[in-house]
């Protein structure tokens, strides 16, 4: 990724130098960009293929993973720009052999480099003698932090955007006869791409049909006794399975932080042991999601979008509680352990918990959906073709977007694990799903799914980040290692900071915004009960907004319905007059 990068830029800088020399330097130097990032983008025709052929429940998986994907790259460029550049320029050279099993652990030679916190100097960086000085300390501290509220904004208008897209948009709510006659893009010429848009019409009429009768089905009230009976009692199974998980993951944990108080060793068999816990918490994640899955269906559930919607919740309510027992363990233990850099420490844990679970995303496709298929078409033929898991492997990526928001602070080029690791994925899944998997065998409309997603991303996933991000920056960072060495806390630079700034008139109004703003309790209860307000505001009116047009939608299809009416009607009338009731009833017709 590094070499990625490198001959990224340098191709850049050489076009930029080249294209000066002409007159259309800027137009040209711009196309080359242009092309550049073009490159960098996933093709479109791999989704269009898939909302064709699979529907689009299963296309909101890979739309979401796209965003992701694009979401990680955006978060490279900020930390690599504003905390790694500055680094390298005040670096040592790394004495530590690489062995290879690094890209596993994460420890070794990983230890001694821009991966983690601890290789990142507390001095002001300064190359040229009385020129202009970089704070190592506050780049570290604002860059992360603008980069949360950056994410925070990302997700909040992603959110809005997407629920105006599916929800309030009144295309959403189209009838089939509009989409049957006034869909047809006729640029289109290509043979192939004719086809491709008669399947996704098609696909997309079927699931609206399948909602139309959905709504008319109706439930005995003994059949709905049994259904909550059993949803009751798969919610106590899913529940216990969860608590037992994270009592596991607890144990195991606080038996590998004598591993880190005795100091890491480069034998192998302490370089397994670093492996124990990652492994072992990706076998619960991993495995436990199929019984919810067994469960869901037992439940049979009157929609698949119920189905999948229930599964996401209970995994989340999983993933996310083993991850606050994690949480607790690096914060609360490991960070008031004997540990020379526990930052350090945390990164290296998060780094192998990532490496390891995308391990298993890529061994879920081969055992969950390649062998799967091998015994549905060979031992079993009754099994048939597997289906897409889609709750399952959303829940992937939001875990493992979760891990980087987590360990970011401790490991900024987090996101470029993620690039690497979301882009093979896509792929990967993509090819299994082609190969290996069916359409759904009920086909339904999923609009609203990739608002969801981006809604689980965003609560309880982001805002558990923000909570722990704002209680890591009050613990005592390391006194050997990290830029913060040596501070009460990572907050006390921002503080020494205000102090500086209080000797020049030119900066009091920093000053003034800091003490009576900032670091005031009464601000912050102010601010988090208007933004609460002006949520709730906004909510209501879009709870409204999407009222009005479903009213509207039905107003313009009883409209049709009675245009229907009345044209059976005229037709009614006029077969009446055209067909004679009596022997001269013709000639009494014709005369009249």
């Amino acid at each position: 990724m590094f070499f990625f990068l490198t001959f990224f830029i340098w191709t850049c800088m050489k076009h930029y130098f080249q294209q000066l020399l002409c007159p259309l330097s800027f137009r040209r130097f711009g196309n080359s960009l242009s092309e550049y990032f073009h490159l960098l983008q996933l093709r479109y025709n791999t989704l269009k293929v898939i909302g064709a052929e699979f529907g689009t429940s299963v296309l909101s998986y890979f739309i979401f993973l796209k965003w992701l994907l694009t979401f990680n790259i955006f978060s490279l460029l900020i930390n690599f720009s504003f905390i790694t550049i500055p680094q390298f320029l005040a670096a040592e050279p790394n004495n530590l052999s690489f062995t290879g099993l690094e890209l596993l652990t994460g420890a070794g030679y990983f230890q001694q480099t821009v991966l983690y916190y601890g290789f990142y100097t507390n001095a002001t960086i300064s190359k040229i003698k009385n020129g202009p000085s970089y704070n190592m300390q506050l780049a570290y501290i604002f860059t992360v932090g603008l980069y949360f509220v950056i994410c925070f904004l990302i997700l909040l208008f992603s959110i809005a955007k997407s629920f105006w897209r599916n929800f309030i948009n009144p295309q959403a709510y189209s009838v089939n006869a509009s989409k049957l006659l006034c869909t047809w893009d006729f640029n289109i010429t290509n043979e192939k791409a004719v086809k491709l848009k008669q399947k996704n019409l098609s696909m997309q009429i079927k699931e609206d049909l399948t909602e139309v009768n959905w709504e008319v089905l109706s439930v005995s009230a003994k059949e709905r006794v049994v259904c909550i009976s059993i949803n009751f009692a798969s919610w106590v199974a899913s529940l216990g399975t969860a608590l037992a998980a994270c009592a596991g993951v607890y144990f195991l944990s606080t038996n590998n932080l004598k591993l880190f108080v005795k100091g890491h060793r480069n034998d192998l068999e302490s370089q397994a042991a670093m492996l124990v816990l990652p492994v072992v918490t990706s076998l619960l994640n991993a495995f436990i999601p199929f019984f919810y899955s067994w469960l869901g269906r037992l439940e049979r559930f009157k929609t698949p979008g119920q189905h999948i919607y229930v599964t996401i919740t209970r995994n989340i309510i999983l993933k996310i509680s083993i991850l606050g027992i994690l949480c607790y363990y690096w914060l609360g233990i490991v960070a008031a352990s004997e540990s020379q850099c526990w930052e350090t420490l945390v990164g290296q844990d998060i780094y192998r918990l990532i490496v390891v679970d995308f391990i298993f995303c890529l061994l879920g496709s081969f055992f969950g959906e390649f062998l799967r298929r091998i015994i549905g078409t060979t031992v079993y033929v009754s099994l048939g073709l597997p289906e897409f898991d889609i709750g399952r492997n959303v829940l992937d990526l939001i875990y493992a977007q979760t891990l980087t928001w987590v360990g970011i602070l401790f490991s900024p080029l987090l996101p470029v694990i993620q690039i690497i690791a979301f882009s093979i994925v896509f792929y990967v899944k993509k090819v299994s799903l082609m190969m290996n998997c069916q359409p759904p065998r009920k086909v339904w409309r999923t609009a609203q799914m990739t608002t969801s997603f981006i809604f689980l991303l965003f609560f309880p996933s982001f805002v558990g980040v923000l909570a722990l991000f704002s209680h890591t920056f009050r613990l005592k960072p390391s006194e050997e290692c990290g830029p913060f060495r040596g501070l009460s806390s990572m907050y006390a630079a921002v503080s020494e900071w205000i102090e500086i700034l209080e000797n020049y008139t030119a900066s009091k109004w920093v000053v003034w915004i800091y003490h009576n703003l900032i670091t005031s309790e009464l601000f912050f209860f102010i601010l988090s009960t208007l933004v609460l307000i002006v949520t709730y505001i906004y909510w209501q009116i879009i709870e409204g907004r999407k009222t009005m047009t479903k009213l509207l939608y039905k107003q313009i299809s009883n409209e049709g319905k009675d245009k229907m009416f009345l044209l059976e009607q005229l037709r009614s009338l006029q077969r009446a007059k055209q067909t004679p009731s009596a022997p001269g009833g013709q000639g009494q017709a014709g005369q009249s």
